[in-house]
């Protein structure tokens, strides 16, 4: 039974993790019968949305690892307490969140940072060999983790795929369904909402993704 760790952002498309796409991770990972452990920074997000208008919300703050356990239906893990070596791969679902609380990316592109404690995890996992997967625009922080000529896919968008070859990574163009696998590094990416028209195909190029991440670990 393999080990995964799902690195959330928060609770919602706009401001934290996308719902959708962190729920069609855990089915899939679920299904395949995975140990599965879910995790965040206990970190503020960077603003907080209104998801009906769309517009950011004055004089509101969250807490990105308390917003995270909204999808999880409970309690989960700060991800400083976690060990990367003690799990086979780790994936991070998207959602602006992914761009915003674990990185700055939506904000500095290609010269963003990383919240240290994702940063840590990550950078042991790939120093432990784990696989690394990520959806959406959260393949963006991968490639500013690890640039270095790393292959990755967020679908076909311009001026996201420009700012994640500035980083040194470079970008493979996929379809929604599509999975880009980088053998050598184990890094595993799929456009998801990046390229989605809807739930379904969310879910559909998902699992496919999943596959691949569960048959590498």
């Amino acid at each position: 039974m393999s080990k995964v760790a799902v690195i959330l952002s928060g609770c919602g498309v706009f401001d934290g993790a996308e719902i959708h796409e962190a729920t069609a991770t855990l089915l899939a990972l679920d299904k395949a019968g995975a140990d599965v452990t879910i995790c965040a920074p206990a970190i503020t997000q960077m603003h907080v949305v209104d998801h009906q208008s769309g517009n950011p919300v004055d004089n509101q703050s969250r807490d990105v690892l308390i917003e995270s356990a909204r999808i999880a239906r409970g309690p989960i893990a700060d991800i400083a307490d976690l060990n990367a070596s003690d799990f086979d791969a780790v994936i991070l679902p998207g959602g602006f969140g992914a761009a915003k609380n674990l990185c700055t990316f939506a904000v500095d592109g290609a010269e963003c940072t990383i919240n240290l404690d994702v940063a840590d995890f990550l950078l042991a996992a790939r120093a432990s060999n784990k696989v690394i997967g990520a959806m959406c625009i959260a393949p963006a922080l991968v490639a500013k983790l690890f640039g270095n000529d790393i292959k990755v896919t967020i679908g076909n968008d311009p001026g996201t795929v420009a700012a994640i070859n500035a980083t040194g990574a470079i970008h493979v163009e996929a379809t929604v369904n599509e999975v880009v696998v980088d053998e050598s590094a184990k890094i595993v990416t799929t456009p998801a909402y990046m390229l989605a028209q809807n739930i379904s195909e969310v879910f559909s190029g998902i699992q496919n993704f999943v596959d691949k991440v569960l048959e590498l670990a």
